[in-house]
């Protein structure tokens, strides 16, 4: 019999689980608000759609509801038992930059990490805690983010001061989105297509440029959290930090916490455009005349292109490009933009392909006939996770 794991990813506005057999999806069950109700839906792969109420008011209590919906629709029952939970984490410090089977160090390092970052952390941790409590005796596996970048050399891991205070202090660029990429570069391996040079945009509501030689990471534009990097949905990106000091400042801020929290939440598209943190929205703003919308879609594209020549000067030029992520994947206008300017290092689209793109598989090649390739990838972090897990599991 194959194993029955179930993959988590808790989300401040919801929490997605997905039950698998073996590497085939069962089900996927999205638990959100409705008004001041919780409900739950249920999306199985051979019945479809189908919505419910459980007894709960606070979606942080969907894991302790989550077991007995599992039991009641009989995807969990006493011949088909679970074999593992897998979660993802996304956490400084260099204990989660590799994967672990939780235990009670996990959870003291966990605790740890709560205080590095009190904005991503947190949410995750409390998942865990109730995996923990209503799967008793259930393996739990965390399948790190960042331990696709941890290869990369100690030239991009390190900010530009005292070393032996980064150490003690595990202040360091450990890089996310790290599923997305090593999926990649696994399927382009996989598939023949992989160049020596390649250079990958991870576009959604968080965003990220990697650079990546012979399948293995060189660099990542974010740092220390996601907060680092490309102007994101609601992320500020990149920012000089006395420039920061002066936000806080001035919007009177008076805890660590709120001056993060409003980086990674009222930034990005959000701050600059004023109106929406969706790019499908800044552009129909734009088009209509907005000025704040249409500087929110330069910056944005305009900061994708500056770290896509950081990623050519890490790699010493680029063999090939890959646009993914939800805006990469889908919206064509921005793929358009960014490459625009890449011309130097010979990448041009073609219009008709960029599109519509023309998948095989999981790709799609959108560039011209005069130009090095740039496709369009279907990246699965849950694959990802589902590949990872399986090296933990008996």
């Amino acid at each position: 019999m194959s194993k029955l794991i179930l993959i988590t990813n808790p989300g401040s506005a919801s929490r997605k689980y997905a039950l698998y057999d073996g590497d085939e999806l069962m089900a996927q069950l999205h638990f959100e608000y409705e008004g001041k109700m919780v409900v739950c839906t249920i999306n199985d792969v051979d019945d479809g759609k189908k919505k419910i109420k459980p007894p709960i008011s606070d979606l942080n209590e969907a894991i302790t509801a989550l077991p007995k919906i599992l039991n009641d629709e009989q995807y969990v029952t006493s011949q088909h038992k679970l074999s593992a939970v897998v979660v993802r984490i996304v956490a400084p410090g260099d204990y989660f930059t590799q994967d672990h089977v939780v235990d009670d160090e996990y959870m003291t390092q966990l605790k740890e990490a709560e205080k590095r970052n009190p904005i991503h952390v947190p949410t995750t941790a409390n998942e865990i805690r109730g995996i923990r409590k209503n799967f008793a005796g259930v393996k739990i596996i965390s399948v790190s983010d960042s331990a696709f970048h941890w290869e990369k050399p100690d030239t991009m891991k390190y900010y530009s001061f005292d070393m032996e205070l980064a150490d003690k202090f595990e202040i360091k660029r450990y890089g996310y989105h790290g599923l997305s990429y090593a999926f990649i570069s696994r399927y382009l391996k996989e598939h023949d297509i992989l160049p020596e040079k390649l250079i990958v945009m991870h576009l959604g509501s968080g965003s990220s440029v990697s650079a990546i030689l012979n399948g293995k990471a060189m660099d990542n534009s974010m740092g220390y959290t996601p907060l680092e990097g490309v102007a994101m949905s609601t992320r500020v990106g990149t920012i000089d930090v006395a420039a920061a000091l002066a936000i806080k400042k001035a919007l009177q801020l008076k805890t660590d916490e709120e001056f993060l929290l409003y980086l990674n939440k009222q930034c990005g598209l959000l701050g600059l455009s004023g109106i929406s943190d969706d790019m499908r929205e800044i552009i129909q703003k734009r088009d209509e005349g907005d000025l704040r919308a249409s500087l929110a879609h330069s910056i944005f594209v305009y900061r994708i292109q500056s770290y896509i020549g950081q990623m050519a000067a890490a790699l010493g030029g680029a063999d090939a490009l890959v646009f993914a992520g939800t805006i990469g994947e889908r919206n064509d206008e921005i793929r358009h933009f960014i490459s625009q300017k890449l011309a130097y290092l010979g990448f041009r689209l073609d219009a008709d392909k960029n599109h519509a793109p023309e998948f095989t598989e999981r790709h799609a090649l959108i560039s011209s006939e005069d130009s090095k390739p740039v496709y369009v990838v279907q990246t699965d972090e849950t694959e990802e996770m589902i590949y990872r897990a399986q090296a933990f599991i008996d």
